[in-house]
């Protein structure tokens, strides 16, 4: 059994990634015609990620769309869609200082987690593009062969990251406590609960409500992404 000494936690969207990975998922939908109404889910993609940013936005609000998304189409599709995605979304904005970032802790030996609010279909290959094996997202509802459009089990959202890592740990009979240091890198005030629970919080690419906080609190300030001109949101 691997005895880690260090957690590394890593948020994703605008955080490794200088684009919101759900975002762009529901845009690359949108304008490819598998969507419905183009016009109609970019307009409700773009008010999310508004309702998102102002913090008036709860997982079950972005789930109804979202994961609506993928409950209209069946699996065979899907995969194939994501692959699209992946290519022609994703993969050019995974930049090398990013995969620095996350292969300096790998390399340490450290556990290493991929925890964010987007859903596992979407991320779990950006998580396998940066070479993180484990991830905590929130789970799309699959039965029967098809995804249903609804949560399962309690969002990776705020306060339900610490909950998700917590359970997470204690499933392999550890706590956040046992670690001798534990960092989680994000952009986002939303993420404030998992940054307050882990020794070694680190604003990265934060959003200028996120900086203010880590100022006043001292917590470093790590900008992968401050030479890029910035993706769409």
């Amino acid at each position: 059994m691997t005895i880690y000494r260090r957690l590394a936690l890593f948020d994703l969207d605008h955080t490794l990634l200088p684009l919101d990975s759900d975002y762009q998922w529901a845009d690359f939908l949108a304008r490819t015609g598998r969507a419905g109404d183009p016009v109609q889910a970019q307009q409700r993609n773009d008010d999310l990620m508004r309702r998102y940013n102002a913090g008036a936005l709860t997982a079950e609000q972005s789930a109804e769309f979202m994961l609506g998304l993928l409950a209209r189409s069946d699996s065979v599709s899907l995969a194939h869609w994501h692959e699209q995605y992946m290519t022609e979304v994703i993969r050019p904005y995974i930049e090398p200082v990013a995969l620095d970032l996350v292969r300096r802790h790998l390399e340490q030996g450290d556990l290493c987690v991929i925890v964010t609010a987007t859903n596992d279909f979407v991320t779990a290959p950006i998580a396998r593009a940066f070479g993180v094996a484990h991830l905590i997202a929130t789970n799309a509802e699959y039965c029967n062969g098809r995804y249903t459009g609804r949560i399962s089990g309690v969002p990776s959202f705020q306060e339900g990251k610490v909950i998700r890592v917590n359970a997470w740990l204690a499933e392999r009979d550890l706590t956040l406590d046992r670690f001798e240091q534990s960092y989680f890198y994000s952009d986002s005030p939303n993420d404030l609960p998992l940054l307050e629970a882990v020794s070694h919080p680190v604003a990265t690419n934060p959003s200028p409500t996120l900086l203010k906080i880590a100022q006043a609190r001292n917590w470093p300030i790590l900008e992968l992404f401050k030479d890029m001109q910035d993706a769409k949101s």
